[in-house]
């Protein structure tokens, strides 16, 4: 396949599945295997970082008027009834370094999961089991808005958080939402704070991982130097360009869709992918 319209593809994929709770990375491993990408060749694996730094950028040009709104009043709070503990921006911070810390200290676990299909696989089936349930049956929220969210809701899901990193599959969305929804947050709520959660963990996982690319000596899991060439430039900025544009329109559609209808036709698409992926590996159409 040509590498220009691979990298399009991948970029698409990651676009159009690194907000949904559906798996961004169960998605693009699976892709790989049906393409037959080399997983250990350097250069795809910074293409995987930075196609997630453009969905990132995406998710940041978005909200650009929230997250000034946010930063015009901090620490009081819109209504001035909030603290430097209590604001929105503290408590995304909060439930991100609740992630960060066991997930930094779980770094050799999560490796050794992070290309394995069978977990995909199992992560994939059971997480939309969770989420259909979760969505059926918290249906009394008792917050309305993102902005109304308390500091024990945050810890809690940025602990629910961690099994996005340690099983991949299972999706960071999908653990941010069902956490949100548990504890008591509306749809719309528990997917907004997912949004604005997923800024400072995919931006600081993704720039741990491109550090191994660059400074291979500053991590246990390196990746080998690369040398770019103008033709691998280009493949880069498609990939990153592509994945920026269908995420910003991903996360349009998503806001107005979750607003009308609810997250089980994610939870029966995670099913049946899942359940798809482990036949495929059974039959050994995918290799491992």
């Amino acid at each position: 396949m040509n590498d220009y319209f691979l990298s399009i593809l991948l970029g698409a994929i990651e676009g159009l599945t690194e907000f949904l709770p559906v798996s961004s990375t169960a998605h693009l491993r699976i892709a790989e295997a049906l393409l037959q990408i080399d997983l250990k060749d350097g250069f795809w694996k910074m293409y995987s970082v930075v196609i997630q730094l453009g969905a990132i950028l995406a998710l940041t040009a978005f909200f650009w008027r929230r997250i000034l709104k946010f930063l015009r009043t901090f620490p009081r709070g819109e209504s001035g009834d909030r603290t430097i503990l209590t604001h929105p921006l503290s408590l995304i911070a909060i439930a991100f370094l609740v992630t960060a810390i066991p997930a930094f200290l779980l770094t050799k676990l999560i490796g050794k999961n992070l290309e394995n299909l069978h977990v995909m696989a199992w992560a994939l089936l059971i997480g939309g089991i969770v989420m259909g349930a979760v969505d059926a049956l918290f249906v009394r929220p008792r917050v309305q808005r993102m902005e109304e969210i308390n500091l024990p809701t945050a810890i809690w899901i940025g602990a629910v958080q961690v099994l996005s990193a340690v099983f991949p599959g299972t999706s960071r969305s999908m653990c941010t939402i069902a956490a949100g929804q548990v504890a008591g947050m509306s749809r719309e709520a528990a997917l907004e704070f997912s949004f604005f959660l997923s800024i400072p963990t995919m931006f600081f996982a993704t720039s741990y991982d491109l550090l191994k690319t660059i400074k291979p000596h500053a991590a246990t899991e390196a990746i080998v130097p690369l040398t770019m060439t103008p033709h691998l430039w280009v493949v880069l900025a498609l990939g990153f360009v592509t994945a920026f544009i269908v995420a910003f329109a991903v996360v349009a559609w998503f806001l107005h869709w979750v607003r009308r209808h609810g997250f089980i036709p994610f939870a029966v698409y995670r099913i049946v992918l899942g359940l798809m992926l482990l036949f495929a590996l059974w039959r050994g159409l995918l290799g491992r």
